[in-house]
């Protein structure tokens, strides 16, 4: 008896331990959060948008008729509420460049029925099991097909001249992409603070050492 006792006890002691952690974790993840200030939803400069979701942007490019989004976002209803007031309809989206697949990035998706999807080959990895994105995040898994691209890859998407360019440290495989050799997207690599960019919150990034480089 005395030692089930004490096994108790010990287990006892380790789940308050890690309910402590996870308390702490949760608390510091909060914090961080809170000093995410994304753009408000607007044309930013002619032809190129930004849509406010709860913490992050996502953003569109305008080619023709139709657009190019910069990832998804993660709150559909609320996407497509702040789509409609740049009079943006999903249905004339017809690309989306991810940026790479952590949840509020990708989490929209499926407003976006006519558009093909864009990751870097290595982040493949985070949708297929391959490598798991710890305590952050884990619905991170693509329901919808993609297509992979690899550094320094060229694409023409209906005349919009786009080049993707590795920059892993947020996740393996992110990547940013320049949009007619002018207009830089970076997704969660860069930030910008007190109007210089700077890189991105170390707390969520599996690799900050080769974001720096």
């Amino acid at each position: 008896m005395k030692i089930i006792k004490k096994i108790l006890i010990a287990v006892g002691i380790l789940v308050g331990v890690i309910l402590v952690l996870y308390a702490l974790y949760v608390y510091k993840c909060k914090s961080e959060l809170g000093k995410f200030h994304p753009n408000e939803t607007k044309e930013i400069v002619q032809g190129i948008y930004s849509v406010k979701d709860i913490f992050v942007n996502l953003y569109f490019v305008k080619t023709g008729s139709n657009y190019v989004a910069i990832d998804a976002a993660s709150n559909l209803q609320n996407v497509k509420q702040e789509m409609d007031k740049l009079n943006i309809t999903p249905k004339k989206v017809i690309a989306i460049l991810l940026t790479h697949t952590d949840y509020d990035h990708v989490g929209a998706l499926e407003l976006f029925k006519n558009a093909k999807v864009y990751i870097s080959s290595a982040e493949e990895q985070m949708i297929n099991g391959k490598t798991v994105r710890e305590l952050i995040n884990n619905k991170n898994r693509l329901d919808s097909a993609y297509e992979m691209i690899v550094d320094n890859q060229m694409l023409d998407i209906s005349g919009l001249k786009v080049k993707g360019i590795l920059t892993p440290g947020h996740t393996p495989g992110s990547m940013s992409y320049i949009i007619n050799d002018r207009y830089l997207f970076t997704g969660d690599t860069l930030s910008i603070k007190d109007g210089k960019a700077e890189l991105f919150n170390r707390f969520f990034n599996m690799d900050s050492d080769k974001e720096g480089k």
